[in-house]
């Protein structure tokens, strides 16, 4: 099995690609360890001292770091991996209910606008997001304002601010006047 490793725009973050489904559709972020016990993958990348952040996207997996170098963490990184994909193991364990996103929140007079939104972030957000190690999730819309979830790669990182202001709410408010800005949620 060759595994390989992208960087991405969040330096304390490496993208690993076993070259196999990781989680579909579902996407699961695992910030610790007690949250990773539903994933016998994520629980076993928290066994790696260093390691701060799961994040397991439709055919990668991403890593965070809070300690160490990644020339020293990523060997160990990539043998849990192996491990894990060679043994078989499921990504989820058995019965494991998918986690919920948080609930949306939006006039429902809103409800076109709203519909338009997802289907840009869709379309033209969250593929490029996906190729830096992460994921978006719209959470609400109100006032004018897009409030929106970053995950992976992304939370966290030192340019999620300018693809949220720069890259995003320009895309939207091009597309969709009534959209004034964007923020984090």
């Amino acid at each position: 099995m060759f595994i390989q490793t992208e960087p991405t725009p969040n330096p304390a973050t490496l993208k690993f690609l076993p070259g196999r489904e990781v989680a579909g559709q579902r996407l699961a972020e695992f910030r610790s360890s007690a949250e990773a016990e539903g994933s016998p993958l994520a629980a076993a990348l928290f066994s790696v001292d260093g390691v701060s952040q799961v994040f397991l996207g439709g055919d990668f997996i991403s890593v965070t770091k809070n300690a160490g170098e990644w020339q020293h963490l990523k060997p160990s990184i990539l043998g849990v991996i192996m491990e894990h994909f060679v043994s078989g193991a499921p990504v989820f364990a058995a019965g494991e209910a998918a986690q919920a996103d948080d609930d949306e929140f939006y006039d429902a007079a809103d409800s076109d606008t709203v519909e338009q939104i997802k289907d840009l972030l869709d379309t033209r957000v969250r593929p490029a997001v996906a190729g830096d190690g992460g994921d978006i999730r719209f959470r609400g819309f109100r006032d004018g304002v897009v409030y929106l979830a970053m995950k992976g790669a992304c939370s966290g990182c030192p340019s999620s601010t300018a693809t949220l202001k720069h890259g995003i709410q320009n895309l939207l408010k091009h597309f969709l006047p009534e959209v004034r800005a964007v923020e984090q949620i």
